[in-house]
């Protein structure tokens, strides 16, 4: 793709590509072209990739990540499908879809043998419309039979999370239920208006709160989407087809759910690289000077400072903030701390890249500096080109180009939901800490002769042990999030881990560390079972903010010498290769365990617990195999 040049659409370049056959093959191509689209060109191409069944496109690309995504409500619901290939397609992932039968959805959920468990979805997908409850209230009605069905609703839905909590292996994903304004609007008094949109308020509350009660429950929240004017249903669609949500809501709705799935196969994002002139301020620095910019004065000055109020937000919940301006250093130091218009300052950023290398240059170097993969990073910029040499040099980029009016730089950051989680964990929160403190280490580092001095120095200290029950979210995360440490990539949603945590045979342990610089807080996990006179170890996972520590080392170690201590013959591991795991491919082998099946893909080892290494003699480690009291 030519960076200077117009590029063909995303629809035209998938009909070429359909046409000449090469679409499997090509694959990996979309996402980038996809990443600009619009809700009805991401439709369309939805629609055109229906034609590619994802076997082939795994033919091809077997890394790519497939996400099973089962379909129930109660009404026609056909009209999800392609935006939801198209939106998850935007971010690099294959839809295999189970689509239920018309007002299915009792059957669906609550039978574990239905077609919907079956296709064991990591996503299920419970749709639901305001008709779900105006179908059951008598002729003429009133405010009391609207809040007799929600209450039943809301019993059944909890109902039918407890038996997907039980039966299924994914997420249950709900919605809030609109409420149309000519339900509202039948009632000619007032006052019973009042009282309906208070009960269905109240009942929309108490849906929300459902996902506190079911980790495996995520509930979708329309209001947002509604509020910016899309409409809530067609006329004659709800009629004639009962298809009772429009089209463009299934499309908004669609978008939302592909930012989960895209939770759910580790693909959220870290790190906001900012651009500064016209970006972060208004002006050109270099020109204007500190005094010319605008920020925080006049309507364009305010505009920008609502953008780095949105960006210091985000980076308040482990958000890694970063400036990445052709500039020179010195007058953007200079701005960020005493500009008095400024929200972000200096201290708000990770770092602080002004130069005049081109700009994929220094977000690969930034990357590098933090220890993560560019796939890691968003960058913001208003300049054009800069935004398609990044596209094209740095297609794993997600790059977000605004315009000239900074008032909506901040909806333009926000559209893809690119830093949503399942759950902020207190080490979200301190991600940032961290990450500067790791910059720390890397100058300090570099002030010895020898990475072995450096270890000495650094003083790492290690605790393993099972996590609290506040600490089981931070484990899920890790499993999610983490992909270059992650010996077999398993996925673990928050409910499959609580269930670890209470299973007697299963081994789940948290890795923390330490050192001079400061608490990293929870860096990994070994998560495994007890199989007769053998350990298996499931995963280990571990943070790339701590590698090449000996951290890894000493947790397997210690992991080995307790299985040994409790009667254990060997243990067994396995990995699973990846585009993004290869590095840790000999780690096994590397601390004795022998391979005993390997292909292409994967391997098995074996270790027989005659010889196990000890501990790195500059780790200070302790271990706690009990569980915690919580």
């Amino acid at each position: 793709m030519d960076s200077t040049s117009a590029p063909a659409s995303a629809v035209d370049w998938l009909r070429q590509r359909l046409a000449d056959g090469d679409l499997p093959d090509r694959h990996p191509e979309l996402a980038p072209r996809l990443g600009t689209a619009g809700p009805a060109e991401v439709r369309q191409a939805g629609t055109l990739l229906q034609r590619v069944a994802p076997e082939r496109v795994l033919a091809a690309h077997p890394d790519t990540p497939v996400v099973r995504v089962a379909v129930t409500g109660h009404s026609t619901l056909d009209a999800v499908r392609a935006p939801l290939t198209g939106e998850l397609a935007r971010h690099g992932l294959l839809l295999k879809a189970t689509m239920t039968d018309f007002d299915s959805y009792l059957f669906a959920l609550s039978d574990p043998e239905s077609e919907l468990y079956q296709a064991e979805p990591d996503l299920a997908l419970c749709v639901l419309d305001p008709w779900l409850v105006f179908d059951e209230v008598p002729t003429p009605w009133r405010v009391e039979d609207v809040e007799a069905v929600l209450k039943a609703k809301l019993a059944l839905l909890d109902g039918l999370a407890r038996t997907f909590s039980a039966a299924g292996r994914g997420v249950l994903v709900y919605n809030t239920i609109p409420l149309p304004a000519q339900f509202a609007d039948q009632l000619i008094d007032l006052r019973s208006r009042a009282r309906l949109g208070a009960v269905w308020r109240e009942a929309n509350a108490a849906l929300l709160r459902l996902a506190d009660d079911h980790p495996a429950v995520v509930v979708l929240d329309l209001d947002p989407v509604l509020a910016e004017g899309v409409p809530l249903s067609d006329a004659r669609m709800s009629v004639y087809a009962k298809a009772h949500l429009s089209a463009e809501l299934l499309a908004r709705y669609a978008h939302r759910v592909a930012h989960l799935a895209r939770v759910l196969t580790g693909r959220t994002k870290k790190v906001l690289a900012l651009d500064l002139d016209n970006t972060l301020w208004g002006g050109i620095l270099g020109d204007d000077g500190i005094e010319g910019i605008e920020i925080g004065d006049g309507h364009r000055g305010e505009a920008f400072a609502a953008f780095q109020r949105v960006a210091k937000q985000l980076g308040g919940q482990g958000v890694l903030l970063a400036a990445v301006s052709k500039n020179d250093p010195g007058p953007v130091g200079e701005a960020l701390r005493e500009h008095p218009g400024m929200v972000l300052r200096e201290e708000d950023f990770v770092r602080v890249s002004a130069d005049w290398q081109p700009k994929h240059l220094r977000l690969t170097g930034l990357a590098t500096d933090l220890g993560l993969g560019v796939d890691s990073v968003v960058f913001v910029d208003d300049s054009a080109y800069e935004c398609g040499l990044v596209r094209e040099k740095l297609p794993q980029v997600a790059v977000v180009e605004v315009d000239a009016e900074p008032a909506r730089h901040l909806g333009a950051l926000l559209a893809d939901g690119w830093f949503d989680a399942r759950e902020l964990t207190a080490d979200d929160r301190h991600r940032p800490m961290r990450y500067r403190e790791e910059l720390v280490r890397k100058d300090f580092l570099e002030s010895f002769d020898s990475v072995r001095d450096y270890l000495a120095e650094l003083g790492v200290r290690i605790r393993l042990a099972p996590p609290t029950a506040a600490e089981l979210a931070r484990v899920s995360q890790l499993t999610l999030r983490t992909n270059q440490f992650n010996l077999t990539t398993q996925r673990l949603q928050p409910d499959r881990v609580h269930e670890l945590a209470g299973d007697a045979n299963a081994l789940l342990l948290a890795v923390h560390a330490s050192d001079r610089f400061g608490d990293n807080g929870l860096v990994g996990a070994v998560l495994g079972h007890r199989a007769g006179d053998a350990v298996e170890i499931d995963n280990f996972l571990l943070s790339c903010r701590v590698f090449s520590r000996g951290i890894e080392q000493a947790a397997l170690s210690t992991v080995l010498a307790h299985a040994k201590a409790t009667g254990a013959r060997e243990v067994r591991a396995s990995y699973r290769r990846t585009a993004k795991n290869e590095k840790v491919a000999k780690f096994y082998p590397r601390n004795g365990f022998t391979v005993v099946a390997e292909d292409e893909t994967s391997a098995a080892f074996r270790h027989d617990l005659a010889d196990i290494a000890a501990v790195p003699e500059h780790i200070e480690l302790t271990a706690d195999f009990e569980e915690p009291k919580q």
